[in-house]
């Protein structure tokens, strides 16, 4: 496996013209369905988000400073555990985007049986990339299994999966999309490749353990440790 650096090069020199041939070979057009922004439990919906991404999403005009630290990301629950009142406590790494009792993201509303997203200006990376992602090593998968896969040429020769396109489980699927979609999807794709090793790398180079007391909770992302309202804890 490469290491990190090698594969934050990687995605560095992805091509926006061959991740938007591959995207147009597979086809895509979201249907609204919500299935990406929905989960039957809480722990279901784990869509990475950016600590800039929460400042952005907290500033932005759309909700007038409604909305503080914790009702945008929730810590990711992997190395959390439950105590005997319900609350979290211990050490994970990275945010994801809060969600509500049903599991589904705080940011989903449907009408008439159509989904959508009151943030959809101001949306992670992550969502806008989905149902697609870069095979490298140290970036995250979103929800839903891979379905489909597209070698890109630099891959080709070498018969190696890294850099190559996923497709994740949608029923948007296998629709005619435009190439002027595309190439932005694939520009925000490979955006969101180089954001998430860039992230690991500062996560991993910035890490010292953590020793949270009884119900507390420390995050590790790029920018140090944190609690769960965003605020730095001092060491």
């Amino acid at each position: 496996m490469q290491s990190l650096e090698a594969e934050l090069d990687t995605a560095r020199q992805l091509s926006i013209a061959d991740l938007a041939d591959a995207i147009e070979s597979i086809g895509f057009e979201c249907t609204r369905c919500g299935a990406c922004c929905t989960g039957e439990a809480e722990d279901d919906h784990t869509a990475t988000v950016f600590p800039d991404e929460i400042r952005d999403l907290e500033a932005s005009d759309t909700y007038d400073g409604e909305y503080d630290w914790r009702d945008v990301a929730r810590p990711m629950p992997y190395g959390l555990s439950e105590t005997d009142d319900g609350d979290l406590e211990g050490e994970t790494f990275e945010w994801a985007l809060q969600t509500d009792s049903c599991g589904d993201c705080v940011f989903y509303e449907e009408a008439d049986g159509v989904g959508g997203c009151v943030a959809h200006d101001d949306r992670p990376l992550i969502c806008q990339t989905y149902p697609f992602s870069v095979a490298l090593a140290g970036t995250s998968q979103p929800m839903g299994e891979a379905v489909d896969s597209v070698a890109l040429p630099a891959q080709r020769d070498t018969g190696d999966e890294e850099g190559t396109l996923r497709a994740h489980e949608c029923e948007g699927l296998g629709r005619e999309i435009s190439r002027e979609d595309a190439e932005e999807l694939a520009g925000a794709l490979k955006e969101r490749a180089v954001r998430e090793l860039e992230e690991a790398i500062a996560v991993r180079d910035g890490y010292e353990p953590a020793t949270p007391g009884p119900g507390e909770v420390v995050v590790h992302d790029s920018e140090g440790a944190k609690g769960l309202d965003g605020t730095p804890i001092e060491e």
